[in-house]
């Protein structure tokens, strides 16, 4: 058996949620060591908004600045019927502290955040295969053949995380809809400080400003997973299937380079009742993957990450800091998840009259109650 490196701290995964772990750990003197699968990170991916809660959490790190410049601070958010008409809209900016959501491409923020992590603590091309427990340590063995022990292990791996598939069986929930996502010049001045989600029948759009004039869009439809059919779609049958949304989102979709489109179906996570396991802990969407609809996945990854930092300067035990982190997210990302995928069914409502019926009960709320929805995801208090 060949000599496994070693170390203290492991984190299985080099996205959002592991790099930002990284940083944080990395402020309060741990330097941990990153496992990420990708020979080489790469700008790859669409764009993702960082909620305000996010950004909060982003300020305990002295990184929220850094990360408005990079991106696009958002003003509104508007929902929308298929001709253009508001359903609902609500001030991002002005709910509890005033702290905006910031619209960002993914590749340009794991850039940030990878320019704060040692460079000697990143291991790439490192994709865990099988863990295993000797005694008080953790044995990880990778793809490429290499091994790494590590005392505490951290599972950032994703919503197919080989960590918790040790652990637990597979809990994954296909939502019923597939997505398309890409990035496009905005070329037909769309409000640089609004975020729009059009409702149709069985399908949404979604047009997002991002830093450098360009639109991060995303458009979703009701599809059985794993559809041969949708996973051989077209930039055109995309077109097509929207064209009877309002302008300019055929434009938009048509101005993607084809070969950029990121097409996925949609799954979550049932939700889990441990994410604490002696001296390994679940983050991210390892341990609580969400469906997208309150754009809550990462930031919720972000929220983990700062507070388990906090949680092991807490304890001198790392099993009741991995504990108490468990403690202290189960009931706010369970309850993130529900809603979000409650939200989904709604959005994706199949019957036209139901859709409609939809559309007139959501014109008829209060305002402020989509603004007290709004502010109570958008807090983030570390104690």
């Amino acid at each position: 058996m060949m000599n496994a490196r070693q170390t203290t701290f492991l984190i299985l995964g080099g996205g959002i949620a592991g790099l930002t772990c990284a940083i944080a750990l990395q402020q309060k003197g741990i330097d941990a060591m990153v496992a990420e699968g990708a020979g080489e990170f790469r700008p790859a991916g669409a764009g993702i908004t960082l909620a305000a809660n996010a950004m909060k959490a982003y300020r305990y790190l002295g990184l929220d600045e850094l990360i408005t410049q990079a991106g696009n601070p958002l003003e509104y958010f508007e929902v929308l019927d298929r001709k253009g008409k508001t359903i609902s809209a609500v001030q991002t900016n002005t709910l509890g502290d005033g702290t905006p959501p910031v619209a960002i491409h993914r590749g340009t923020l794991h850039q940030v955040l990878l320019d704060r992590v040692k460079s000697d603590c990143i291991l790439n091309g490192f994709r865990a295969k099988t863990i295993e427990q000797q005694e008080n340590r953790y044995r990880v063995s990778f793809d490429n053949g290499e091994a790494i022990t590590a005392e505490y292990v951290i599972a950032a791996d994703g919503i197919r995380s080989i960590a918790r598939n040790t652990v637990l069986p597979s809990m994954l929930r296909y939502s019923g809809y597939t997505c398309w996502r890409g990035v496009a010049e905005n070329d037909v001045a769309l409000p640089l400080t609004k975020a729009t989600e059009t409702w149709g029948t069985a399908s949404r759009f979604g047009l997002v400003p991002i830093e450098g004039n360009k639109i991060y869009w995303f458009a979703v439809k009701n599809a059985p997973c794993g559809s041969e059919r949708m996973k051989a779609y077209t930039r055109e049958d995309i077109q097509r299937d929207f064209a009877h949304y309002h302008a300019p989102v055929e434009h938009i979709i048509s101005q993607t380079p084809p070969e950029d489109i990121i097409h996925s179906d949609i799954y979550d996570l049932k939700p889990i009742s441990q994410f604490a396991f002696g001296n390994m802990v679940l983050i991210g969407d390892a341990a609580h993957a969400t469906t997208p609809n309150m754009g809550q996945g990462a930031c919720q990854a972000i929220e983990d990450a700062v507070i388990l930092a906090d949680c092991i300067t807490r304890h001198s035990v790392i099993a009741e800091a991995f504990k108490d982190f468990e403690q202290r997210r189960m009931k706010r990302v369970h309850g993130i998840v529900n809603r979000s995928w409650t939200m989904g069914k709604v959005g994706q409502l199949q019957n036209n009259a139901l859709a409609g019926m939809r559309n007139v009960l959501f014109r008829s709320l209060p305002s402020g109650l989509m603004r007290k929805q709004f502010e109570e995801v958008s807090e983030f208090k570390l104690n």
